[in-house]
C-alpha cells in the first residue's frame, strides 16, 4: 500500500511549523427596539510560520490543504 506524507508549508520560506495565534474582540451595535448596547463576542485564529513569522488565516491554510488533496488524490492509485 502506498502512502504519501505531504505538509502545509510557508509559501515564503517553505517551514512546516505554526504557531497558534488567537485575538479576542467585541463588536458593539444598537438594536432598533432597545437602548440597551449589544455585543458580539469574536474569536479570530491566526496562524504564524515559526521561522519567517508570516501570517495566515485559516482560510488560507484550509485552501492549502485542499489543494494538496486535489494535487495527490491520483498519485495514490498510481
Amino acid at each position: 500500500m502506498k502512502v504519501i506524507h505531504e505538509y502545509f508549508l510557508c509559501d515564503a520560506c517553505n517551514c512546516k511549523d505554526f504557531i497558534r495565534i488567537y485575538n479576542f474582540s467585541l463588536k458593539f451595535h444598537n438594536i432598533n427596539f432597545s437602548d440597551e448596547l449589544v455585543y458580539d463576542r469574536i474569536t479570530d485564529e491566526i496562524y504564524q510560520c515559526a521561522n519567517c513569522k508570516k501570517t495566515f488565516t485559516k482560510d488560507q491554510i484550509e485552501e492549502g490543504i485542499q489543494a494538496i488533496k486535489l494535487k495527490n488524490k491520483n498519485r495514490i492509485q498510481e
